[in-house]
């Protein structure tokens, strides 16, 4: 009998790892494209420290920062990072300008470094960014901030939702300019036609669209049919 060899596991095109900073827990994504080595942090919103370390640890060379939304514990920190390492800056989608605008009296409010920024690239439903060779969607997802954006890799059923949807949850809307039914809209309208996707959020566990259509209290199935 001739002698099989068994085949080599596949490089995922994409990696990701979860970074939580501030006290507030928020989870900081470092993305990177496995063929180049080239990535990108999303919302680096504090702990600057720690995520360089992240990044050095995992080998890594940082080309952008990614942000969904303009609240202080995902992008209150951004512009610093990106001054220090001459990074661009792309996201979220512009009607967020309202929250990144006060991110200094926000960090005053919440007791978190916060300093105002201006991104290289705002973002609008349909734009691609890349990392390496590796294309992400944005999609505008509407409700928890009116510009917050999240980001899919459509070949690896991969997002990251930001402050959109929780593994049992979904985002606050009782923030200034939140919107709970254009958040279900997103959530039901923009999300769920995606399939079953594997997604990070800004706060808490990984979890799938799938799992959250069956079990979400909140934009499951069987809560959207008895609304």
């Amino acid at each position: 009998m001739p002698e099989t060899q068994a085949a080599e596991p596949q490089t995922p095109p994409m990696r990701a790892a979860i970074i939580p900073v501030t006290p507030l827990q928020q989870n900081c994504s470092l993305i990177w494209c496995t063929k180049t080595m080239r990535g990108a942090l999303v919302d680096p919103g504090g702990d600057l420290d720690k995520l360089k370390d992240a990044v050095r640890r995992a080998g890594v060379t940082l080309e952008k920062l990614l942000v969904t939304h303009g609240h202080i514990d995902h992008c209150g920190q951004t512009g610093v990072l990106a001054k220090e390492l001459g990074l661009p800056i792309e996201g979220p989608q512009e009607a967020d300008r309202f929250w990144i605008s006060r991110l200094d009296e926000d960090g005053r409010q919440w007791g978190l470094a916060g300093e105002v920024f201006e991104p290289d690239r705002w973002l609008e439903d349909g734009d691609t960014v890349t990392v390496g060779e590796v294309e992400l969607e944005v999609i505008h997802c509407p409700g928890h901030t009116p510009g917050h954006v999240i980001f899919f890799n459509r070949p690896t059923r991969f997002a990251i939702v930001g402050d959109v949807l929780f593994r049992g949850s979904i985002g606050r809307t009782d923030f200034p300019m939140g919107n709970h039914q254009d958040l279900l809209d997103s959530i039901t309208q923009k999300l769920w036609p995606l399939g079953d996707v594997t997604f990070i959020p800004g706060h808490g566990q990984v979890s799938t669209f799938g799992q959250e259509r069956r079990d979400n209290p909140f934009v499951g199935d069987a809560a959207i049919a008895a609304s």
